[in-house]
């Protein structure tokens, strides 16, 4: 589990709130992939686009009809913060596969702050925008009268229990990947498991890209469906 211990960039010695860690850099790098795809890459716009260009307006379109789809267009102006978080997840995710890196989504501490941020942010919009009339999302108004006092609690228990599962979700996946290609990567020292080793390490190296990507979407679908729930409350 080295991979995952979190050193100072600089020096050595413990590390301290206002530390440089390697978690600092490769979130450093996670935002300049995203200003070099987004704002670099599309900085010649042509109607024949170049491949930076490509990518930035598939994943613009992506994201855009993600949200649309799921929160309608009430939603749509909260497009660039949910925008935002797809493309520094997916960045952060594909940058942790390099060899040598650091992936940052590994570290609860980081999923953790980003699922605050969108626990918060969809709590507050859901009051700002219904008043009382947003805990009716906790009162199930279909269901048999007797049952909607124990279903708003359930309902109440699991809306808190969002921002766990969230996080964990996201940073438990990277993190088991990562864990068995080192465990595999181990194994490849014996030279007569070395060719299977080999063969595990690329078939699961080909998984976590697919993790990577899927991980970010789960995330981000998750958000538009919880922005949903702020924008129209009712059951």
């Amino acid at each position: 589990m080295d991979q995952f211990i979190v050193k100072p960039l600089f020096g050595h010695g413990d590390v301290g709130m206002f530390t440089i860690t390697n978690v600092t850099l490769w979130l450093f790098l996670s935002i300049v992939a995203i200003v070099l795809l987004m704002v670099v890459g599309t900085s010649r716009r042509a109607i024949v686009p170049s491949r930076s260009q490509s990518v930035a307006e598939l994943a613009y379109g992506f994201v855009y009809k993600m949200v649309e789809d799921v929160t309608g267009k009430d939603g749509l102006k909260y497009f660039p913060y949910i925008m935002t978080l797809f493309l520094f997840i997916v960045f952060a995710n594909f940058l942790g596969l390099i060899p040598m890196s650091f992936t940052t989504t590994s570290h609860f501490a980081v999923t953790v702050v980003l699922a605050l941020a969108v626990f918060l942010t969809v709590t507050i919009l859901g009051f700002l925008k219904n008043g009382v009339g947003f805990l009716s999302l906790f009162w199930v108004s279909a269901a048999p009268l007797a049952l909607r006092p124990v279903l708003a609690l359930i309902e109440l228990i699991s809306y808190f229990v969002r921002p766990v599962s969230h996080s964990i979700r996201l940073a438990g996946n990277l993190m088991a990947g990562h864990a068995v290609i080192k465990v595999f990567a181990g194994f490849a020292a014996i030279a007569a498991v070395s060719p299977i080793s080999v063969l595990a390490i690329t078939a699961m190296y080909g998984l976590e890209i697919l993790v990577a990507f899927i991980q970010a979407y789960v995330f981000t679908i998750l958000t538009c469906v919880y922005l949903k729930d702020a924008l129209h409350p009712h059951h």
